[in-house]
């Protein structure tokens, strides 16, 4: 089995707060645009629309058919939120983006990612495989639970990881279900800075 680099680079910049990784994106012939969750079935944007603007079809293109990066990605720098996923390279188990079907074989570089963003405390991930590895690679304790966080220290910093659900339609709850989880842990964010 053939081992699959990420063809996109991180979204992250210096002034930075809030980090939301995924795992690994879908295969190319999936996507709508380049840019991180780009199958056109996977609900982030707009549960994102839900929950910033109550239109969940705000980040679609005119033709309801494929996301507006630039908006997108106008709203993440103007939130100060950057968007990766952890793995870097994998091998995909099956013809899928299912991570219980994703081998990782090296990850993000998370060190010269929140070396250059001093400003980012906070990393959210969005399901349960991210979630183990961002545990796994900062040395944290548990992992939280939907919409929990857990608190941590990286090289002097305070930190916070919350866990999200999974935006993919596979995984099987409702859109407005995925968005108050959303909406509780931004809350979170903002009610109670590190």
């Amino acid at each position: 089995m053939d081992v699959e680099q990420h063809e996109l680079e991180p979204f992250v910049f210096e002034n930075m707060e809030i980090l939301m990784l995924g795992s690994f994106p879908p295969k190319k012939e999936k996507w709508t645009m380049d840019f991180y969750y780009p199958n056109f079935q996977n609900d982030m944007w707009r549960i994102f629309g839900n929950i910033f603007f109550d239109n969940k079809e705000y980040f679609l293109n005119e033709n309801h058919k494929n996301f507006n990066k630039e908006k997108i990605c106008n709203f993440l720098k103007q939130y100060k939120l950057g968007v990766g996923d952890v793995a870097y390279e994998v091998i995909r188990l099956q013809d899928n983006a299912a991570d219980k079907f994703l081998e990782v074989i090296s990850y993000l570089d998370f060190d010269k990612i929140f070396s250059n963003s001093l400003k980012c405390q906070t990393i959210i991930t969005t399901g349960k495989k991210s979630g183990e590895i961002i545990q796994q690679y900062f040395h944290i304790l548990k992992l939280p639970n939907i919409g929990e966080q857990e608190l941590f220290e990286w090289k002097g910093r305070k930190m916070q990881l919350y866990r999200v659900p999974s935006s993919s339609r596979a995984y099987p709850k409702s859109l407005n279900y995925k968005s108050n989880i959303y909406k509780s842990v931004f809350d979170s964010i903002n009610n109670n800075p590190l």
